[in-house]
């Protein structure tokens, strides 16, 4: 990847492995790549690593437990990337993408993603509908 460029997933959250922009340091695309799949293993694996060391969105797994229902809270969740504790600001910070899928923002801006609520186990679910 030549630098002073970057690439951006156009759909980072809905199909992540489809449509990728490579954007100038001023937000300008450069080049735009319907099917990344398709490209050389040796390119491909570049823009792997240059959006891993820019793109962090841990995933909710399960979440242990709530400090309260009154925002600032403290939630404790186990995420695909492991155990962490984050500060939830306000409701708000709680974003519905679909039917089944959330973005949540911590307080230090950090975004977790909940991708099927449905999925979640029972508990889990239990305290995330007490801020829906």
């Amino acid at each position: 990847v030549q630098a002073g460029v970057v690439p951006v997933r156009a759909f980072p959250v809905t199909a992540p492995g489809e449509g990728i922009s490579i954007v100038s340091a001023e937000g300008r695309e450069l080049v735009w790549i319907a099917d990344p799949q398709r490209l050389a293993p040796q390119v491909r694996a570049l823009i792997e690593e240059a959006l891993a060391g820019r793109e962090f969105m841990p995933e909710i797994r399960r979440i242990a437990a709530v400090s309260g229902y009154v925002t600032p809270c403290t939630w404790e969740v186990s995420t695909d990337r492991g155990d962490t504790r984050f500060v939830l600001p306000g409701e708000e910070a709680i974003r519905r993408l679909s039917r089944a899928t959330l973005l949540i923002v911590d307080s230090h801006g950090v975004h977790y993603l909940v991708r099927d609520v449905a999925a979640l186990d029972r508990a889990s679910r239990k305290l995330l509908d007490r801020f829906l």
